[in-house]
């Protein structure tokens, strides 16, 4: 085991939270953190290897930890949002058709023949940095309750097509996983559900609180692990057994010291393992030596954010709106891990979609400041929910 690699990728993880707390309007921990994995890696120092079988192992969890905070993060016990989801999903499918047709335009001319990858990254929405300023700003207006919807379900569409669009198996197989997970999930809801009341089941987790057995969070990892062997036994994605098993833990609302966990195994440790070993794949020198791949960056980041704009002015919501949903986190990323792996995007490729992602996320926060939303964009952690 190569315990110095792990120390230096954890010590550039450091550079997250340094930079973000630099000044009010400071960038997200994961630029600070992908920014340090460049500087390691690939395009830097070159001191730490990507192909680094530990450090691959533990990014995949930490790729599997994300999508789980990621799905904790839906709205899903929010009743107030039932009256919005109708319109949420047209403005969902407005964002589809406009991505689309964008992806169909843009795949000849930035050199990625892959329309349908496109697309999905094009009209995804972060639940996991947007939902949070939403809610920060304190708003229970029509606009509010309408975006949460929208992101929400653009958010879980655009997690459950992207295993399709880069099948490089059989897409029936693909599928199957995908179908396998989801119901899977639905399994550990229904036994959950029926387990919870039980005397003897509140009485260990009564001992679980009381000693620091951690048993909730034991039995959300085993859920995690065990829908991850699944997607990665029939060829789909850990990203839908993460983002499945997540949404049930939404669905039930975890106890806080669950919520608290979750984001000391994840935020502390294997979730920026996973952006700093992401960052150690991209290749900047490539991307900036081909003028296709700045073409690539610049128009996704462009394009997704004006797809998003013209949205809300179709279905007259605020701009900032626009900006807020256009954010982008765990698609995108997604779309880079399992692209460079599967060598499906070239390095340069990757590392222009990065470059979009931040560009996003930069929109986002704009779109928080244009709202009022006066503290730093907010990054993905575990919700805190009552018990």
């Amino acid at each position: 085991m190569n315990f110095a690699a792990l120390a230096l990728v954890m010590a550039a993880g450091l550079a997250g939270p340094l930079l973000a707390s630099a000044h009010r309007f400071a960038p997200p921990v994961i630029v600070g953190e992908i920014a340090a994995g460049v500087i390691i890696g690939t395009s830097g120092f070159g001191w730490v290897d990507p192909a680094d079988p530990l450090l691959n192992g533990l990014a995949n969890i930490g790729f599997a930890l994300l999508m789980f905070v990621v799905g904790t993060h839906l709205p899903v016990r929010d009743h107030g949002l039932r009256s919005a989801l109708a319109v949420g999903a047209a403005i969902a499918a407005t964002v589809a058709a406009l991505a689309t047709g964008a992806g169909l335009l843009l795949a000849p001319v930035v050199g990625l023949d892959r329309p349908a990858v496109l697309a999905v990254v094009l009209a995804t929405s972060s639940g996991a940095v947007a939902l949070p300023i939403l809610q920060g700003l304190g708003r229970s207006d029509r606009s509010a309750v309408v975006t949460t919807a929208w992101i929400a379900i653009a958010d879980v569409a655009t997690v459950l097509a992207l295993p399709v669009v880069l099948a490089t198996g059989g897409l029936l197989r693909v599928v199957s996983g995908g179908v396998l997970v989801v119901v899977a999930g639905g399994v550990i809801l229904v036994l959950a559900e029926i387990a919870r009341d039980r005397p003897w089941v509140q009485q260990m987790r009564t001992l679980s609180r009381d000693r620091g057995w951690g048993l909730d969070l034991r039995i959300s990892l085993l859920a995690l692990f065990t829908c991850a062997w699944l997607a990665t036994r029939f060829g789909t994605s850990i990203l839908i057994a993460g983002f499945a098993v997540g949404t049930v833990v939404a669905v039930l609302g975890e106890p806080r010291r669950v919520a608290q966990q979750l984001v000391g195994i994840g935020e502390g440790f294997a979730i920026p393992v996973f952006f700093v070993h992401l960052g150690t794949q991209i290749d900047l020198g490539a991307l900036l030596n081909s003028p296709r791949a700045l073409a690539l960056a610049g128009a996704v980041a462009g394009a997704a954010i004006a797809i998003h704009v013209a949205a809300v002015l179709i279905w007259r919501l605020p701009l900032g709106m626009g900006l807020v949903a256009s954010a982008e986190l765990g698609v995108p990323a997604a779309v880079v891990s399992i692209g460079l792996a599967t060598n499906q995007l070239t390095p340069a490729q990757g590392a222009a979609l990065m470059a979009a992602l931040l560009v996003s996320l930069g929109a986002c926060a704009v779109g928080g400041v244009i709202l009022g939303q006066g503290r730093p964009l907010t990054d993905a952690s575990a919700p805190v929910v009552t018990s």
